[in-house]
């Protein structure tokens, strides 16, 4: 465990210290594209986070060859350098599409192609544990399919997630989280060795994370970009790769005892076919939205919009640092809800506190739907938006509300004819100064001096 966590500190650090050098390369490139219609922020912000995330994994992969344990990953087993490599691929297409912008079916052939890499060097799929059925061998066609399909639809939807500051990083360090708990056990439990390169990538990959976070909150002084995302994507496809189909679950000797024993006993070789499925589950179900809401319109599934999650919770009320706290919690929860019913998938406790979590989650949800009221007693101690409006003062505010929607109408008719529309996007021109990365959600007084500036919400 140890070396895990000092293999994790070395590449958070690395990611961390590079970051704010890979900014100013950024600014100096021009990798610095102008406020597109679909985007938050509101200033240009520069993009190749990705550089910085793709150098921390080279160096906690570069550690972890010099210790002890840890080195025994790299001589018994390929997948480090297969990993490497597919991951230098995917990151040269990253850095050129962050910097040119090149078209979305040239970036899905260079996915494949990266997935492809991997799968000639050894990191693939062999075999699926089904459930009633046992262990089912792979042909070599069938493996490199899904091989393929499972890393291309990971990219993706990492890829399509990253829409809010820190989200994508955040979302997928706590699947990574997760992801090490399980892999860990796997290799430290049962003494199966062949989870060892697992538990490494997911170590190393919350180690990209953290070290890009402090540099991607809100408000966000660099975007990882499609060189970070897909880097990421790639990362974790290759963790749920190694664990799921290089493990043969026989040899963690579980079928003994009863049979209702052995069931229970026999849900941690199961899991590797669902856990993959959960730590992406959010990004996942947005890909398919997404995909599914644009065929619907008879536009291109690649077309970009502003119809993800983190755009709606944006619609419903919420704030950008909430919305982005709200996508952290059901990740964790559907993530950790999976890890700990893999430990005891017998205990109803499990059941029910995901359950209860998945309440509070809905709540949280739904809160800007709702306009709480405080009593009258504890008016004094609340926020005035928080207290109940007294008759009188709601007869007085409501003729100025009508003058002022008149004069408002008024206004707006007048400046129609001499300003653009409102929804229109005025650009913000690159290397300005002061652009420092994404600015905050309301209006400033700054913006609002340019003229329109603002984007519609």
């Amino acid at each position: 465990m140890r070396e895990y966590l000092l293999t994790l500190c070395i590449t958070a650090a690395v990611t961390y210290l590079l970051t704010g050098p890979v900014r100013k390369f950024a600014i100096v490139a021009g990798a610095m594209p102008e406020i597109r219609a679909r985007d938050v922020h509101r200033e240009p912000t520069p993009r190749l986070g990705g550089i910085a995330m793709f150098f921390g994994l080279c160096a906690g992969l570069l550690v972890a060859d010099h210790l002890t344990n840890l080195s025994e990953v790299f001589e018994n087993s390929n997948e480090p350098r297969a990993l490497l490599s597919g991951a230098a691929l995917i990151w040269l297409i990253g850095v050129l599409d962050d910097k040119f912008e090149i078209d979305a079916l040239i970036k899905l052939g260079g996915q494949m192609i990266a997935a492809g890499v991997m799968v000639m060097q050894g990191l693939t799929i062999l075999w699926l544990p089904i459930p009633g059925v046992g262990n089912v061998a792979l042909t070599q066609w069938q493996s490199t399919l899904l091989t393929v399909a499972l890393v291309v639809i990971t990219i993706n939807a990492v890829n399509f997630v990253d829409g809010l500051d820190g989200l994508a990083a955040g979302m997928v360090c706590i699947a990574s989280a997760a992801f090490f708990m399980y892999a860990y056990r796997i290799w430290y439990s049962y003494g199966i060795e062949a989870a060892a390169p697992a538990t490494l990538f997911a170590a190393i990959l919350m180690g990209m994370c953290l070290g890009f976070l402090p540099h991607n909150m809100h408000p966000a002084r660099i975007f990882m970009g499609d060189s970070g995302s897909m880097l990421i994507g790639l990362v974790l496809a290759a963790g749920a790769i190694s664990v799921t189909g290089q493990i043969d679950p026989d040899a963690m000797n579980l079928f003994s005892g009863s049979e209702r024993e052995t069931v229970h006993q026999t849900v941690p070789v199961y899991i590797p076919l669902l856990l993959p499925l959960t730590i992406i589950a959010i990004p996942a179900a947005d890909l398919v939205l997404a995909i599914v809401r644009r065929t619907w319109r008879g536009q291109s599934p690649f077309a970009a919009d502003r119809g993800h999650l983190h755009h709606r919770l944006l619609e419903i009320g919420h704030s950008h640092s909430r919305a982005v706290l709200i996508m952290y919690f059901w990740s964790a929860l559907i993530a950790f809800g999976a890890l700990a019913y893999s430990v005891n998938s017998a205990s109803m406790w499990i059941v029910l506190g995901v359950v209860a979590l998945s309440f509070v989650g809905l709540v949280l949800l739904l809160l800007p739907r709702f306009t709480p009221r405080a009593p009258r007693w504890a008016e004094a101690f609340v926020p005035p938006r928080y207290r109940r409006r007294r008759p009188e003062e709601a007869v007085a505010v409501a003729p100025a509300a009508s003058s002022a929607a008149y004069g408002a109408a008024a206004d707006s008719t007048a400046a129609d004819s001499a300003e653009p529309a409102a929804d229109q996007r005025t650009p913000v021109a690159a290397g300005v100064a002061g652009v420092n990365g994404a600015t905050a959600l309301g209006a400033r007084s700054r913006l609002l001096d340019r003229g329109k500036a603002q984007t519609s919400r």
